[in-house]
């Protein structure tokens, strides 16, 4: 069991997003399973992140790649074995590391064992376990609720003669957690994983867990180009119901019976900061929410930046964000914001890392690798193959993590991985940046040691200071000490002002001519 005598560990901890199935390959079918994490470990506590968060290893038929859980406590094949998560827990715990998992709570997959009996008649005892209702008297779905990858919500059952409801994929039957045996069920899930030592769960789609009890339509939403049908509905009736609270209070008291635990909520929809004022408490319900404002919207400006931050503080002043800029389901952050050099992705990190909150630090992004491109012919995604092309962020986010040059398939693998690797990627691989102290992997880990040796960094107030664009710049605040955080967000050199002064602690600055940041340069300074 992981020390827990500091029950606020995760406020302003840093915890590093493994992608399991991309991370490492041990045993030679294509696929990163945790033996391969496990071999990575000392790895990734040298970078100085606090913890690992997990994406999806429990069993499944992969329709979603692991986010389609057919057994809630136990590990797909695939990927190892209970013991092997065991062995992974015990030795995380001996490196200092935290270990967050996954939980997907809105959905199962079609083939769980619960989905298997709920589907079987109306009159069973988990009948009510998921959203059923009957078509109109046309035969067509009950409402006109889309999913979120594409298509209606609904699909027809014939064995209860009824509709389901899917907010993703049809193998992704939804949860009814409006029935307090599921509720129980899911909560059981919760202490299983708990037991076994987690320090913490990420809550998938947890805004999806409840839908309108009276099946009323949602309403249309004016939009230019919609990639999907879903994107043309204000999802009021699917996505952020307020009685979503009342859950999290309930995952919240499970957690609080085992202290030093946390949970962070991955909160979307129309409003997702209105929904973490309501969902994401630190005192009463989930300890922190997942920020998406930067992992989908472009330019990176000061604007956006600003903006963010300061509606966040002021719409939901006792909030603690968990900070993110990359992720699976995202394009790089680099390839989004449109700079592939090795400075734009040393400065990216700075500011991840300089930010109120905690954070989220991907797979790759401390080796500042570009979003991959998968040909066609190679998408395994579903989501990608049905919106082709306007959709390709998740394969190429996820593609096989690169340890080596000189190997086919960059150390990850010694057959063909189930995602290629893009020839970009060798080049920036682990080995390769090891031995360059100019490296992204070498700056991000200054920074990382850094942000853990000042607590104005790791927990302090923010204050943005006014200066024009492309110069970003902000205060870190905690108790007497100040620091001075400066980014110039473009691609050509910007002075610094005369009164943003300080003792240098990090930074890429030039000092001739004086006081100029080059392109993508920044500065952490102490006042």
């Amino acid at each position: 069991m992981s020390d827990t005598a500091d029950k606020n560990w995760w406020r302003g901890a840093v915890i590093y997003q493994i992608y399991p199935r991309s991370y490492l390959d041990t045993n030679g079918d294509g696929i990163g399973d945790l033996p391969g994490i496990i071999d990575k470990l000392d790895y990734i506590a040298a970078l100085g992140v606090d913890g690992i968060w997990i994406s999806p290893f429990f069993t499944s038929p992969m329709a979603d790649f692991g986010y389609d859980v057919a057994d809630f406590c136990d590990v797909d094949p695939v990927f190892g074995t209970l013991d092997d998560f065991d062995r992974l827990i015990a030795k995380a715990h001996g490196l200092g590391l935290k270990v967050v998992i996954d939980q997907i709570y809105s959905h199962t997959s079609d083939q769980h064992a619960w989905f298997t009996a709920s589907r079987a008649d109306r009159s069973n005892a988990q009948a009510d376990w998921y959203v059923w209702a009957d078509p109109k008297p046309d035969g067509s779905p009950p409402t006109n609720w889309q999913s979120f990858f594409y298509g209606p919500a609904w699909t027809w059952d014939a064995r209860r003669g009824q509709y389901y409801m899917h907010n993703f994929l049809p193998e992704q039957p939804d949860l009814n957690l409006w029935n307090p045996d599921v509720r129980a069920a899911i909560l059981d899930t919760l202490r299983f994983w708990l037991d076994r030592g987690v320090d913490g769960v990420r809550l998938d789609a947890i805004s999806h867990c409840l839908h309108d009890r009276d099946m009323r339509d949602n309403p249309p939403k004016p939009v230019q180009n919609p990639r999907k049908p879903g994107d043309m509905q204000d999802q009021i009736r699917t996505v952020g119901l307020p009685e979503t609270a009342g859950l999290m209070t309930e995952i919240r008291s499970v957690l609080d019976e085992y202290p030093g635990r946390f949970a962070v909520g991955e909160i979307g929809g129309e409003d997702p900061l209105g929904q973490a004022v309501t969902y994401a408490d630190p005192d009463t319900t989930l300890q922190t929410a997942y920020n998406f404002s930067f992992l989908f919207r472009k330019p990176l400006d000061p604007a956006l930046i600003r903006d963010t931050i300061e509606d966040g503080l002021n719409r939901h002043p006792k909030g603690w964000p968990t900070q993110v800029f990359s992720n699976h389901d995202a394009v790089r952050a680099p390839s989004r914001w449109g700079d592939a050099s090795s400075a734009f992705a040393i400065q990216l990190n700075a500011l991840l890392l300089s930010l109120r909150g905690s954070v989220c630090l991907y797979q790759g992004e401390e080796l500042g690798l570009p979003q991959a491109d998968i040909p066609f012919e190679k998408l395994v995604d579903p989501e990608a193959i049905k919106n082709w092309p306007r959709t390709l962020g998740r394969d190429g986010a996820r593609t096989p993590m690169p340890w080596v040059p000189d190997e086919e398939y960059a150390g990850f693998s010694a057959q063909e991985p189930w995602l290629p690797v893009d020839a970009r990627h060798g080049p920036l691989s682990v080995a390769l940046q090891e031995k360059d102290k100019a490296s992204v992997l070498h700056w991000t880990r200054r920074l990382l040691t850094l942000r853990k040796a000042e607590p104005a960094l790791k927990l302090g107030d923010i204050r943005f200071l006014d200066t024009d664009a492309p110069l970003l710049v902000f205060e870190r605040i905690n108790g007497d000490d100040h620091l001075v955080c400066a980014f110039n967000l473009a691609a050509t050199r910007t002075p610094l002002p005369a009164d943003i002064t300080g003792d240098m602690l990090l930074g890429r600055i030039n000092t001739r001519p004086a006081r100029t940041l080059e392109p993508h340069g920044w500065a952490i300074l102490r006042r």
